[in-house]
């Protein structure tokens, strides 16, 4: 039975389409919660504004919403999209407050942010092994519920406990489970959206092109997801996790290079990341730690590792055994024995300025060539990242149009490039961003080509943006948007234009009309 019964909705009639500057009680009378609505004048607005911004490079910005609205019931969400639209007003949607880019929180227009904070309840089923997941919830409130309930049932989502479930799964969602389960968006059974016209839609009400669309193409240019249907997995009673750290004398260039053959070829229930980075000050040494979690006990992976990775030397020493719910404190930078109640933190623990690309890899990059990647992470006093995540097992299984995530069978790995600094002044960002830009120029020869692909959750606006306060044409946009969603473009803005032809949900990276 679902969580949510269309009976339980109470859906508003469609409001007029006049357009007066709005004024704080004309605004809060359209939509008749005044409680929840904050302007810049009220006490709370700034603390509210800056509450879940992961990103402290956003909190200077000129940009701020002319509203901000919490809404505690699905009516109010409905309210304040109608309302937003009577005055002309765009919306900017707010689940975790993870958007890279701050696309969550800023826009160049009158705009206000619908905050779904406060819509976040969870209810699993475990005779069904699903779960239905309100968008305000985090990832490490679903993996803690789903704990309270089953020591053998989990979710294949991300490793930051504090990322907001409505971004996270509509825009794919992958962690330390893809290999053997895929990626969260691949787990969606079922979603109430509410679009443009104030509608509340299920996926019967949505069509089957629409909801292929909210999985994995970004809800946020069709409408406003209120809740996920989901299907839970199977986890081991226990698994296996382990970091092991290379220096450059330790032979880190060489294993690197060796893991490019591997990674996307292991048994489904070993996952090998590589977290690189530079060691803290400029000309500093470069450390790779390859960062596991093996879906078995130590038994088992260790004659596994040496015969499918023997270069990296695995000892049991080097192995920790703990269940699924501790491997996600363990991915998140706790210790396994730390208390669970840390995933419910929805503030990033290790929150910093930081500037962040992407990239594909479908063909091993050469010793040479990560030699010079290292040579660019010395030339950089902050903390440079580069972390690549393992494909292959049931990502090569499904079909890149099956939902809207399309990066599956070729790809070895995923990259994702970071730059992390404490200290902020607009000289800094410029030479840090500067910085990350030259790597990503470097990187073009070694990566994917035609389209060079992106991967949507990690946002960058530096590959291209909707003009003209969101109306970008369809040609324009597929500078960007080819990168994200590949073939799936062309379609993502099929639906796009039937589900909202006003484009009224709209930003910087949206889906354009056809």
């Amino acid at each position: 039975m679902a969580y949510f019964p269309l009976s339980f909705f109470l859906l508003l009639p469609l409001l007029s389409w006049a357009s007066p500057t709005p004024s704080e009680s004309s605004f809060k009378n359209c939509i008749g919660i005044a409680s929840i609505i904050l302007n810049p004048s009220s006490p709370l607005y700034t603390q509210a504004l800056e509450s879940s911004q992961q990103n402290p490079r956003w909190l200077n910005s000129t940009s701020k919403p002319l509203f901000i609205i919490t809404p505690l019931k699905e009516s109010e969400v409905q309210a304040a999209i109608l309302c937003s639209k009577k005055h002309k007003l765009q919306v900017r949607i707010r689940s975790g407050g993870h958007d890279y880019e701050g696309l969550s929180f800023l826009a160049d227009t009158p705009f206000v942010i619908i905050d779904l904070i406060s819509l976040r309840s969870i209810e699993i089923n475990l005779a069904e092994e699903t779960a239905w997941v309100q968008t305000g919830a985090t990832v490490g409130e679903l993996y803690y519920k789903i704990a309270q309930l089953s020591k053998v049932h989990g979710f294949p989502a991300g490793l930051c406990p504090s990322i907001g479930l409505g971004g996270h799964i509509s825009g794919g969602g992958f962690g330390t489970l893809l290999r053997k389960h895929g990626i969260a968006a691949d787990h969606v059974l079922d979603a109430y959206l509410i679009d443009a016209n104030g509608n509340l839609l299920d996926r019967k009400a949505m069509g089957e092109d629409l909801f292929w669309a909210i999985r994995g193409g970004g809800g946020g240019s069709f409408g406003i997801v209120l809740a996920w249907k989901i299907r839970l997995v199977r986890v081991p009673a226990t698994v296996t996790a382990f970091t092991v750290g290379k220096t450059l004398e330790e032979g880190a260039t060489k294993l690197f290079h060796r893991w490019q053959y591997i990674a996307n070829k292991l048994h489904k229930d070993l996952f090998i990341r590589i977290i690189a980075q530079n060691l803290g000050g400029s000309g500093s040494g470069i450390r790779a730690s390859f960062n596991s979690l093996f879906l078995g006990g130590k038994e088992t992976l260790i004659p596994l590792m040496k015969e499918q990775f023997p270069e990296l030397g695995l000892q049991e020493k080097d192995c920790i055994e703990m269940s699924w719910i501790q491997s996600t404190l363990y991915f998140s930078g706790y210790q396994k024995d730390d208390p669970l109640e840390l995933l419910l933190n929805r503030t990033t623990t290790f929150k910093a300025y930081y500037k962040a690309k992407s990239d594909f890899v479908t063909v091993p990059i050469p010793e040479t060539a990560l030699e010079g990647v290292w040579k660019l992470f010395q030339e950089e006093d902050a903390l440079a990242l580069m972390i690549t995540d393992p494909f292959g097992g049931r990502m090569d299984e499904i079909s890149a149009s099956h939902i809207a995530f399309p990066h599956r069978k070729g790809n070895i790995y995923n990259i994702q490039y970071m730059i992390k600094w404490d200290v902020n002044s607009n000289e800094i960002e410029k030479r840090h961003v500067q910085w990350i830009r030259k790597l990503y120029i470097y990187m073009a020869p070694y990566v994917s080509k035609s389209p060079r692909a992106a991967y949507f959750n990690y946002r960058d606006l530096d590959i291209g943006t909707n003009k003209h306060g969101g109306n970008t044409s369809y040609s324009e946009a597929s500078v960007w948007g080819k990168k994200y969603f590949k073939g799936n473009f062309k379609r993502l803005a099929q639906v796009k234009t039937k589900a909202d032809p006003g484009n009224f949900f709209r930003n910087e990276q949206s889906i354009p009309l056809l």
